[in-house]
């Protein structure tokens, strides 16, 4: 078989986004926090770019330029195309108008900064090491019972069984020792830790509250399943008990926690900043982007006069084009960014007035498609504007996602959207009959009768969202 290189010639068109298009784009997803990083890291890295001081009153030619003054540089022939950048042009302090701070002071910054990062909270190893260090054992049980403590997962509990834990130890040990190091960690707080399965954890809290021998501790030996599924009269029957003995021993069942360690091992809630209010004024709802902590950033004048001093030298005035586009650019993408996201959170409020007035079962079926044609964008700019964004209401704080849902018409002919028809579930299960709670047919048919027709399994995947039990695990006796 013969081979041979050939050279052939193809014509074939490709979509390629331009950097500024990916630009915009990113910033365009960013929540406002994001955003703020972004611009901090832009003003260090771009010495064209400048924080307007909106508390201090700067002489006229050191003022921020206005926006129909940023508009007409833009304008200017020299903002053109830009080429690579020059890094060793940064060395020189002749094309940096800005002071930049000392050595001495870049380093108080840090060191402020590290003072003022919040720390990292102590984990469940941190905490049940220090209390173990501080009970008198041998050393050999303290080795053992270091080793068990690294594998408690963050819910409390032993990763592996002890027989693979020990085996898994560099030198062999005795399961009597395994044992004995084990009942040591589980004397730690809090109570339960180092539990095998969820009877143990729960017997070595009850032993901490003393109760060891009593009908509680029974029935978490021998009754923990029918207590999930609610056999209340099947334990009665089987234990001679009454109804309201067992009650009352679940009630002090239920105190107890079957996941001890996520005490501890909890990552800490993260802060939500809306992106956007909407608040009640004068009877309408007024829509505002909350930015005021974003710093508005513009061009250096200074640096066009610089362009035009520099332009017979080619290196310096191809690095300083390409500086002032890169920053024109990336004031024009945050503003694009503003006015996409007030338009959507304009047109939501616009259709979502009545659940604004009423309630959420006034949420009417909304799709991207419709916010994108009503103000002219295409659906993936609503997907990416609403992304990770959250929005101020006098109803509370939402991600802007919740507004856009699916929905069933009603006999009416009137839309209703899922989390509406999910609020009716949750609506009917509250005030059903507990001693006679209602299948999820009978939920389904009192949805028809209010001219909804849902069908049985979607009122039972609607249910199982809201964490709802089965109507045997409702009913009480």
């Amino acid at each position: 078989m013969k081979m041979e290189v050939i050279l052939r010639q193809r014509l074939e068109q490709k979509l390629k986004l331009a950097p500024q298009i990916i630009q915009s784009i990113e910033i365009l997803q960013l929540p406002a926090l994001d955003l703020q990083d972004l611009i901090a890291r832009e003003l260090e890295e771009n010495p064209v770019l400048e924080i307007e001081q909106v508390e201090e009153s700067p002489d006229e030619e050191d003022a921020a330029p206005s926006d129909a003054e940023l508009d007409h540089r833009r304008d200017q022939p020299e903002f053109g195309a830009v080429d690579a950048m020059e890094e060793s042009l940064l060395e020189d302090t002749y094309y940096h108008p800005v002071r930049r701070q000392s050595n001495d002071e870049d380093s108080y910054g840090k060191m402020e900064a590290m003072k003022n990062t919040e720390s990292r909270p102590p984990s469940l190893q941190d905490i049940l090491f220090e209390q173990f260090n501080l009970l008198e054992i041998s050393p050999d049980i303290r080795e053992i019972g270091e080793y068990l403590i690294y594998n408690i997962n963050d819910e409390g509990y032993l990763q592996f069984s002890l027989e693979d834990i020990l085996e898994s130890m560099d030198m062999p040990v005795l399961y009597v020792k395994g044992e004995k190091a084990l009942r040591a960690v589980q004397s730690l707080e809090p109570p339960g830790i180092g539990a095998r399965e969820l009877k143990e954890c729960l017997l070595l809290q009850m032993k901490e509250n003393g109760h060891a021998t009593s009908f509680e501790r029974e029935l978490i030996e021998n009754r923990l399943k029918d207590i999930e599924l609610n056999r209340f009269p099947k334990i009665a029957k089987e234990t001679g008990r009454s109804i309201e003995e067992i009650k009352e021993a679940v009630r002090f069942i239920s105190t107890l926690n079957p996941r001890p360690g996520s005490l501890y091992a909890g990552s800490a809630a993260p802060y939500v900043v809306p992106d956007v209010i909407v608040t009640f004024v004068d009877g309408e709802y007024e829509v505002r982007l909350e930015d005021d902590y974003i710093p508005r950033i513009y061009i250096n004048p200074s640096y066009r006069e610089m362009l035009k001093e520099q332009k017979d030298n080619p290196k310096i005035s191809d690095f300083i084009r390409k500086k002032l586009e890169s920053a024109r650019w990336l004031i024009d993408a945050i503003e694009q960014r503003r006015n996409t996201l007030y338009k959507i959170a304009k047109k939501i409020v616009e259709i979502q007035h009545e659940f604004l007035d009423k309630g959420i079962t006034h949420l009417k079926p909304l799709k991207m498609q419709e916010v994108a044609e009503s103000i002219g964008v295409h659906n993936s700019t609503v997907s990416r504007a609403i992304s990770n964004k959250y929005v101020q209401t006098p109803r509370g704080i939402f991600p802007l996602k919740f507004f856009f849902t699916g929905g069933a018409v009603a006999d009416d002919g009137n839309v209703e959207s899922r989390m509406s028809l999910k609020q009716r579930v949750q609506d009917i299960v509250d005030k059903e009959d507990k001693s006679n709670p209602l299948s999820d047919d009978e939920i389904a048919n009192q949805l028809k009768t209010a001219g909804f027709n849902v069908a049985r399994r979607t009122v039972t995947k609607y249910r199982r969202m809201l964490r709802i039990p089965s109507s045997r695990q409702r009913k009480q006796y």
